[in-house]
């Protein structure tokens, strides 16, 4: 979450930068009526406990002058029950306060442009030169279903819409493209962990999921437990709640797990095919750093997930997102999109974002920094959506008589 320090010592210019980040006027206005309630609990029970402090001291002189301590000791009796209330309030205070926090997003970057969506997102490169064709190139559902890759009628007999079953060569590619990710991340300097994809709420929330994104996610009934959206959540709070040494730092790890998202913010965008499914495959970046490593690894993140995509001779091009188009947790975020002739267009395939100290804060993942305990870095990425690769493999690799050839780096993990 934002440090409240903010909100106390800079209110005006904290709220600007939230509304940077789509947070309403009214959100805001709650925001300065409860820190300004804190405030006032804050206040009062210090200058009650001053008050309690200034009496105690008064027992020996009391005693020394030969003095009557009864008033004294009623007075002193009388405000130790009100600092009990005093504490109380101010804890109240807190945590309507903190509450209302867990649902504000980070604040973005200085540097992170400004617009209201992600049509205003900004191009800095393209890697590698579209494929031109001779025929007119095929979407990957047409490629998927002649080449017999992909069912989407059985995921929906085993399931319902927007699930489907990966076979014959399909399921060896996708397999293929998981092995081969892993390993190359592993050489980039990634550590490969493997993760539940089961996690409770404390860590949908350390990393922001919660309490905000609760109707994209799905629950396990009766428990306080949730299928993951994203392999970020597990990995990043294997650190939750822990002080790290600097000399641990930075930590690069890369797990694959399977993801689950109800898209229930996504109406009928993506029904068919592959691009919005229930349940995919993905394999994830995180990196923990000092606040000094951060900008450094981002960089390495963005760089690994691009050059995968290199490797597998997929044209894509790197985009800076606006404030618009930022995530909750994000400071700032670079997108990978790929290539997709079917759809003659640019598709998101990965997301490499920095959220600063902000997931840090509320997963309580620090670093020995001197003496200090301080607040680590915390960053995430896909490296990269398999399901999405997979799509497109299909549509970039395909033939005139729509069979599909394989990219030469996937050869030795099919064969």
């Amino acid at each position: 979450m934002i440090d409240l320090k903010l909100l106390q010592k800079d209110f005006d210019g904290t709220a600007k930068a939230l509304m940077r980040k789509k947070v309403t006027l009214e959100v805001i206005e709650q925001l300065k009526v409860k820190n300004e309630a804190l405030k006032v609990a804050k206040r009062a029970f210090e200058e009650a406990q001053a008050a309690q402090n200034e009496m105690s001291k008064l027992f020996g002189v009391y005693k020394r002058e030969g003095k009557d301590i009864a008033e004294l000791k009623a007075k002193v009796d009388t405000n130790k029950e009100k600092l009990v209330g005093l504490v109380e309030t101010q804890r109240e205070a807190e945590e309507a306060l903190n509450t209302l926090v867990m649902g504000v997003p980070n604040i973005a970057d200085a540097d992170v442009p400004d617009g209201a969506d992600e049509e205003e997102n900004i191009e800095l490169r393209k890697v590698l030169t579209p494929p031109t064709f001779s025929f007119d190139a095929k979407e990957h559902w047409e490629l998927a279903e002649k080449n017999n890759w992909i069912d989407f009628e059985k995921g929906v007999k085993l399931a319902k819409s927007r699930f489907c079953v990966v076979q014959g060569m399909g399921a060896r590619v996708e397999r293929a493209l998981i092995n081969f990710m892993l390993d190359f991340n592993r050489e980039r300097g990634f550590n490969e962990v493997s993760v539940p994809s089961i996690v409770n709420r404390t860590s949908l929330e350390g990393t922001g999921q919660l309490p905000k994104f609760e109707d994209d996610l799905f629950k396990i009934d009766g428990e306080e437990l949730f299928l993951i959206p994203t392999a970020e959540v597990p990995i990043t709070n294997l650190f939750q709640d822990e002080i790290l040494t600097a000399s641990e730092l930075p930590i690069k790890l890369s797990g694959y797990t399977s993801c689950f998202r109800k898209e229930a913010g996504s109406g009928g965008r993506d029904i068919r095919g592959m691009i919005r499914q229930h349940q995919f495959h993905k394999v994830e970046l995180v990196s923990i750093t000092t606040p000094e490593q951060s900008e450094k690894v981002f960089e390495e993140m963005v760089s690994c997930a691009s050059d995968l995509l290199t490797a597998l001779e997929l044209p894509h091009r790197v985009v800076q997102l606006c404030t618009g188009d930022l995530g909750f947790s994000a400071a700032t975020t670079i997108d990978l999109e790929v290539w997709l002739p079917g759809q003659n267009t640019y598709r998101e395939i990965s997301s490499i974002s920095n959220t600063r100290e902000f997931q840090a804060r509320r997963a309580k993942i620090r670093y020995k920094n001197g003496k200090k305990n301080e607040l680590v870095h915390t960053l995430n990425g896909s490296s990269l959506a398999v399901g999405r690769t997979m799509v497109a493999i299909m549509e970039n690799f395909q033939n005139e008589d729509g069979s599909i050839n394989i990219p030469k780096v996937l050869e030795p993990y099919i064969k």
